[in-house]
């Protein structure tokens, strides 16, 4: 059972349905539990799951014995939660049904030690933590109360296929003059949720920059993520971008693009994609841009670094606009450089970054087949 009580809707709400399909391929009878109403419990009905709702994460706890109930009908054995607040109940459910397997991942990075009475207690039922990066999991050996052979490093994955197939001329030209992109220009893509810790300031600053030292290049800035609150970004913080764009005469330089529902597509239409998020705990956006074969240009901290190398992108300080012009200058002067480093981190996402090599891991955690030290 994929359990997440949550009402947001970003890469944690959106993992259980993400891994759903690859689950069932490999054999697998998923189940969920979510908030009725969320966008969790929508996304699992898309994917074919109808899940066990509660009204809230209180009426979860009050519910326990319905919940347990469900899982023995079903033949549930392992339950796995998502959000740090979900694990009261998966505790619960862990010390009311012996036998039964629970897991967690830490999608987000703690951040503040937990070895409280309450978080021995909670993540003493945990059959295995599952960090998303070494970055992660060098923090998580810090604050939680758990040996280092629970606490596991297992990277995301994605399927590879929506992101591999490289669109027709004409098709790719009609996307790039939706995005604003110039004909001839090279795209210089961020996309992502439009917040302040995503650094979208700092790409700006650059973008101003290399506007100096590239005056005479062709290339066009896109930003693509919602622009208003209810599509997860920061309304004042757009608001404060659109106005530092105008005051740095970048206007005909850069498009906000809006969200986009069809990423894998818009990646496809931009020549470079850019992540300077200052402390990523992992970076799908990182992986689905090398599945399309696009060079990427990532912060130098978090996680990030785990997944660029110098044969697939380049990296640059997360607080230095001045770093990212000289990156992007490079990327923009040459084009073979950006095709084969394109080339390189797409062959890296088949070999390590595919959502069965992931699913493949996890199932074995689940079933207890697994070393503790894989």
């Amino acid at each position: 059972m994929q359990l997440c009580l949550s009402n947001g809707w970003g890469g944690l709400e959106m993992y259980p349905a993400r891994i759903i399909p690859e689950l069932a391929r490999q054999g697998w009878e998923a189940h969920g539990l979510a908030l009725a109403g969320s966008r969790v419990a929508a996304s699992l009905e898309a994917v074919g799951v109808t899940p066990l709702t509660v009204p809230s994460r209180g009426q979860a706890l009050w519910r326990v014995g319905r919940i347990l109930a469900y899982l023995k009908a079903h033949g549930i054995e392992a339950i796995h939660c998502h959000k740090s607040s979900d694990l009261r109940l998966g505790a619960l459910l862990a010390t009311l049904r012996p036998g039964l397997r629970l897991f967690f991942t830490d999608h987000m990075g703690v951040t503040r030690p937990k070895r409280d009475v309450y978080h021995r207690w909670a993540y003493g039922r945990v059959t295995r933590l599952f960090s998303i990066s070494e970055a992660t999991r060098a923090r998580n050996l810090q604050a939680f109360p758990l040996p280092d052979e629970r606490i596991r490093r297992l990277y995301l994955g994605i399927d590879p296929a929506p992101y591999v197939a490289e669109p027709a001329d004409a098709e790719r030209a009609t996307l790039r003059a939706e995005l604003g992109v110039p004909e001839g220009a090279v795209a210089i893509g961020l996309p992502g949720r439009i917040t302040p810790g995503k650094g979208q300031r700092v790409w700006v600053e650059a973008l101003a920059r290399l506007a100096e030292t590239r005056a005479d290049a062709a290339w066009h800035g896109v930003m693509i993520g919602g622009l208003r609150a209810e599509e997860g970004s920061n309304a004042a913080f757009v608001e404060a971008l659109r106005e530092r764009v105008e005051a740095l005469g970048l206007g005909d330089r850069m498009t906000f693009a809006g969200f986009r529902a069809d990423l894998p597509r818009c990646l496809q239409a931009l020549d470079v994609v850019c992540t300077p998020s200052r402390n990523e705990a992992f970076g799908l956006t990182v992986i689905e841009a090398m599945a399309a074969g696009r060079p990427v240009v990532g912060a130098s901290s978090g996680a990030i670094p785990e997944l660029v190398s110098p044969n697939t992108g380049r990296l640059a300080d997360p607080e230095m606009p001045e770093a990212w012009a000289a990156a992007l200058a490079e990327l923009v002067d040459d084009g073979a450089l950006r095709e084969r480093l394109g080339a390189a981190g797409r062959a890296r996402v088949l070999e390590d970054f595919t959502q069965a090599r992931h699913v493949e891991a996890l199932v074995a955690e689940y079933a207890g087949q697994a070393s503790p030290a894989s």
